[in-house]
């Protein structure tokens, strides 16, 4: 198991010196100018203008290298490049198919457009697939497209429309070929049922894919998030996938969130170590042991180095699980958990542990107060994630320990009256609170509608469900920008438009800021029409 472990490390290792002996080809000086600049520093200032300097922000009188571009932003919006704290970006870059996000489709015939946009440029034959990040609630219709409405989006190439984890599916008349010749079961109005039916095709696409195929996928996600404007995504990790030769002590499940953990990360690594990474990439390690020694845990972080990389691609933490967790059928807290936990602390890892309910919270706060007693957490960056039921007094507790929150609104797809998480209860508890997606299986990678939720408190729908717990545009904002470093220990290189911070920002298509401009409802519309990532435009929409 060590040898397929160090694998990524090596890998990493390489590509962090092939990206050091290749200096980009492109300039990383800029002079933003006439805009309005929102700082997002622990002022809140807002200025006209911005130098960026060899990929970081540079003082107004720094002499920037010759091969400098002004861009002139005519009063438009910027924020700093959004940090996603919590999701699963290189699952979403491992899809098979030519990927297509459907976070702001709010009809089929908004879904039938998407398709067809993105059926433009794709060879004839090739699947076009929309697995995970959507919900049928979403749309005006409530329900999934049928075979005839996905045939008038397109017929030159087949389509799957994915939900959530297993399924169910929708597919068109091609793919409904496809699949049936795998002897799976597709119904006469293009429905494959969820579970087994949903995951066999699934599978039979994942049997087709190459490698090549999969640094594609990497490029598209990563276009995507830089058209959003995430332009750093902390990825939290897979669900092993059953039946790996040096897997034998997991938790397994095959799903649309498993994977190889030794392989998963290698077409990441080939796009770093060609110097053809457009957002950065924190890497979480997720584990799911059974035994009391924690093997595979064990064996990452005698492999890997915390915070190794470079300032694109590093490892920064474990979670969101190191043991197997009271899910799938299994109430009883794990008994290798503290175990698991001590090494975490003792190796000097930061740690994020996903929580569904108050009694999840809790087991995770009382086993954070014994680690605490034999080597002390408060430095190390540990946190709480998701907590859609987390009540004061635990929310204290994690406080008392230096531990944070990391909370993720993807009620916002699904979501029913009472959903949580209690956004406003945590950010006036003190604690340390960021803000991420958990996507792309089950909630969207655009921050948008997430962010929507967390103003609004309503749902894909539009239905109240979260009231008195509503965020203002800036607290809202602030969780995806300034507040997230802290989970990184990067505080001082993200988050904000700041002397010396790396060169991240974000040129909005709206003045969020405005409601005036921008209502509540267009909130989730919004998008970037200039993302720049270390002094580089890594996506241009060419409206300036």
């Amino acid at each position: 198991m060590a040898s397929r472990n160090s694998s990524l490390f090596i890998s990493l290792l390489l590509s962090a010196a092939a990206a050091a002996a290749q200096p980009s080809a492109t300039c990383r000086d800029l002079r933003l100018i006439n805009g309005k600049i929102v700082t997002m520093d622990k002022r809140n200032f807002t200025v006209s203008s911005v130098l960026i300097h060899e990929g970081r922000f540079a003082a107004p009188d720094t002499r920037l290298n010759s091969c400098a571009k002004t861009i002139n932003l005519h009063g438009r919006t910027v924020v700093p490049g959004l940090i996603d704290n919590h999701n699963h970006i290189v699952l979403l870059g491992l899809r098979p198919g030519r990927d297509v996000r459907l976070d702001t489709a709010f009809s089929i015939e908004e879904a039938q457009g998407a398709l067809r946009a993105r059926a433009r440029g794709v060879p004839a034959g090739e699947f076009i697939t929309a697995m995970g990040g959507w919900n049928p609630i979403q749309f005006a219709e409530k329900r999934l497209p049928t075979l005839a409405e996905l045939d008038a989006a397109d017929t030159a190439h087949p389509i799957i429309l994915y939900q959530a984890f297993t399924g169910p599916a929708s597919v068109n008349t091609p793919a409904k070929a496809f699949f049936e010749s795998k002897n799976i079961a597709v119904s006469a109005t293009g429905a494959i049922a969820a579970n087994a039916p949903s995951v066999a095709a699934l599978d039979a696409l994942r049997a087709a894919q190459t490698f090549a195929d999969k640094k594609r996928g990497t490029e598209d996600a990563m276009a995507y998030s830089a058209k959003v404007g995430v332009t750093t995504n902390v990825d939290m990790g897979a669900f092993v996938i059953p039946g790996l030769p040096d897997i034998q002590d997991s938790f397994t499940f095959d799903n649309l969130a498993a994977a190889d953990p030794f392989s998963m990360y290698n077409a990441f690594a080939a796009l770093h170590r060609d110097n053809k990474m457009t957002t950065r990439l924190r890497i979480f390690f997720l584990s799911m042991d059974t035994q009391m020694d924690v093997p595979l845990l064990k064996q990452r972080m005698l492999n890997t180095l915390p915070n190794f990389g470079d300032d694109m691609m590093k490892f920064s933490g474990i979670g969101e699980f190191a043991t197997q967790w009271p899910l799938f059928g299994n109430p009883a807290p794990p008994p290798n958990y503290e175990t698991a936990l001590k090494l975490v602390a003792k190796q000097g890892w930061a740690f994020q542990q996903h929580s569904l309910s108050l009694a999840e919270d809790q087991l995770a706060a009382t086993t954070f107060e014994a680690v605490n007693a034999v080597t002390p957490i408060r430095d190390l960056r540990w946190s709480v994630a998701h907590v859609p039921r987390i009540d004061q007094a635990t929310v204290n507790r994690l406080k008392a320990l230096g531990a944070g929150i990391a909370l993720h609104p993807f009620e916002y797809l699904a979501g029913a009256a009472g959903a949580g998480p209690p956004a406003r209860m945590i950010v006036d508890s003190g604690i340390h609170v960021g803000a991420g997606s958990d996507s792309g299986q089950i909630s969207t990678l655009d921050p948008w509608p997430l962010i929507y939720y967390l103003v609004t408190g309503k749902n894909s729908a539009g239905v109240l469900i979260n009231d008195k717990q509503q965020l203002t545009r800036m607290e809202a904002l602030r969780l995806y920008t300034a507040e997230n470093g802290w989970f990184l220990r990067e505080e001082d290189q993200l988050g904000s438009i700041e002397l010396g911070k790396l060169a991240d920002l974000v040129v909005l298509s709206g003045d969020y800021f405005d409601a005036q401009k921008v209502p509540d409802e267009a909130i989730k519309k919004l998008s970037s029409v200039l993302t720049i990532v270390g002094g580089q435009v890594v996506f241009d929409a060419k409206l300036l």
